[in-house]
């Protein structure tokens, strides 16, 4: 793996929300950094100061106090413009825009680059030809963009957000309103697109499952707005992840890396086998009350034979019953009433 760049360093930073009487403090003592190369997922609950972070980063809103570094220069000592070519952000609201086709939409990032009249060089369309190419909406470029999906309309946003030639991408909930295969597609998309480019990319999220099996770091906020900041295997192994929805209810799979819903078992069955169908078996009789592991001790216990040869054996006492689907399974489970 190639050297990563610590492309924003934050000291001792508190955010909030200024005012003449008194702040009123969001996260305090955030001391973390973020480097390029990398998808960092911010999680936590609505509320917990999310998308406060992304504009205190974003320099859309003042710091409490301590500080933020990008690319080892104080945030503050940086201007406008030279901000903007330092930092692209895609906000999670839908944007409302008319008469003006994708292409169009992604040019105008290039203002801080072109002359005085923000006439488009040969260079400017090479480059968002590139962006266009990286993200691959080639068939979208002469769209409205009041036509496209919710999926497209994001893609553009983060096309734009390339063409902006920036080192760090902020991003507040980009799969917010997208059905589940276009979030699979977008944080996909990112995390490429981190490891393509180079670049820091940072975004809140509440797509817990896909952030921990696609982000390369978790910053996680608790309920008392302290920040857990690691790989989402470390995170598993020190039992932050456990912790975190332990307060939803739910449960942290650390065996798996993902989450399943807390149930009360009233029954047991050991069940023995390995892979893709032990895995769905087991998956399916938890969500039906009852624990299913190899270990489990039970008077009855299933094998799940391979995912080849189509069969499931219900060993009861002294005789067998042998079923060709989990629907079956669940049905043959429920008349021996264990």
């Amino acid at each position: 793996m190639s050297k990563k760049d610590n492309t924003i360093i934050l000291k001792d930073l508190s955010i909030g929300y200024k005012s003449k009487r008194n702040n009123k403090i969001v996260a305090q003592n955030i001391n973390a950094t973020i480097y390029s190369g990398e998808l960092t997922c911010l999680l936590g609950d609505n509320g917990i100061g999310k998308s406060t972070l992304l504009r205190t980063l974003s320099a859309f809103q003042p710091r409490i106090s301590g500080s933020i570094y990008l690319q080892n220069v104080e945030l503050a000592k940086y201007t406008e413009k030279e901000l903007s070519r330092l930092i692209s952000v895609v906000l999670t609201e839908r944007t409302n825009i008319r008469n003006m086709t994708a292409y169009q939409l992604i040019s105008l990032v290039r203002s801080p680059y072109t002359g005085f009249w923000g006439s488009l060089s040969k260079k400017d369309k090479e480059i968002i030809d590139y962006a266009i190419d990286l993200v691959k909406i080639e068939n979208l470029k002469s769209r409205m963009v009041d036509t496209l999906s919710d999926g497209e309309r994001q893609k553009v946003m983060i096309t734009k957000a390339l063409v902006q030639e920036t080192p760090i991408i902020l991003l507040d909930e980009p799969t917010a309103f997208l059905d589940f295969p276009s979030k699979v597609e977008i944080m996909h998309l990112l995390h490429r697109l981190s490891r393509n480019t180079d670049k820091t990319i940072f975004l809140s999220t509440h797509d817990l499952d896909l952030a921990l099996q696609i982000a390369d770091k978790i910053w996680l906020i608790d309920k008392n707005a302290n920040i857990s900041i690691g790989t989402p295997e470390d995170l598993s192994l020190e039992g932050k992840l456990s912790s975190f929805f332990a307060q939803k209810g739910i449960i942290f799979d650390m065996e798996t890396g993902l989450f399943r819903i807390e149930n009360t078992y009233q029954k047991h069955i050991r069940v023995i086998g390995q892979g893709q169908k032990y895995a769905m078996i087991c998956k399916a009789l938890l969500r039906n009350g009852i624990s299913a592991f190899q270990n489990d001790e039970s008077d009855i216990y299933i094998e799940t034979g391979t995912l080849y040869d189509n069969k499931i054996i219900i060993h009861n006492k002294e005789t067998t019953i042998t079923v060709y689907s989990i629907e079956e399974l669940l049905s043959q489970i429920e008349n021996l009433n264990i």
